[in-house]
């Protein structure tokens, strides 16, 4: 009976042991053989550039600054007039982005810079109602978009001080990209 009890008492120890340096085993093996992806972000980081006041104006012919636009947040997409039906999704998941940010969607501002002299047609107008409707044509603004094949592809991010900071990709999920703006919101308190 004697000789039980130090082996009840030595497999106690053990298990003991095996229930303390199990987590501490356990973060190690996550760390090294399961990473951390590094960013919590879904839309792509761009190399942070101010954008330059440029002299444009809306569609209606309206002269405006582009200063006139700092403060707020701003989701820019950089498309035709014709607007297709890809270009009529991104000012479809910009107005539902924004409006998916509650108390804070005023802090939000869509833009549509228009590439060409083609005038948007009155529906597209009347279903994006609000969105800045920008002629964009021959500006140097353009060409500080950066984008892997198109600008035309990416919804864009610039933040209240007036720097292009972020893109979201082509078919873009709106769910994350909601995620992701209402992140900034939170954390930002400029805009």
């Amino acid at each position: 009976m004697s000789n039980e009890k130090p082996k009840k008492s030595l497999l106690s120890l053990w298990l003991l042991i095996a229930l303390c340096t199990a987590p501490v085993v356990a973060s190690y093996v996550a760390y090294y053989f399961m990473p951390p992806s590094g960013h919590v972000n879904y839309g792509e980081l761009i190399e942070t550039r101010p954008l330059p006041d440029a002299r444009l104006a809306l569609a209606d012919g309206t002269p405006l600054q582009w200063h006139q636009l700092k403060g707020k947040w701003l989701m820019v997409t950089v498309d035709t007039g014709v607007c297709d039906a890809e270009c009529q999704r991104k000012l479809l998941y910009m107005r539902q982005v924004r409006l998916a940010q509650g108390k804070s969607m005023d802090r939000v501002e869509r833009v549509w810079l228009i590439t060409d002299a083609a005038q948007p047609a009155e529906t597209v107008i009347r279903e994006y109602q609000g969105t800045w409707l920008i002629r964009a044509a021959g500006s140097e603004l353009l060409k500080l978009f950066p984008a892997q094949q198109a600008a035309a592809d990416h919804i864009y991010l610039v933040d209240p001080l007036g720097n292009l900071m972020l893109r979201f990709p082509r078919d873009a999920d709106p769910r994350k990209m909601v995620k992701d703006l209402a992140r900034l919101l939170k954390t930002s308190g400029i805009g």
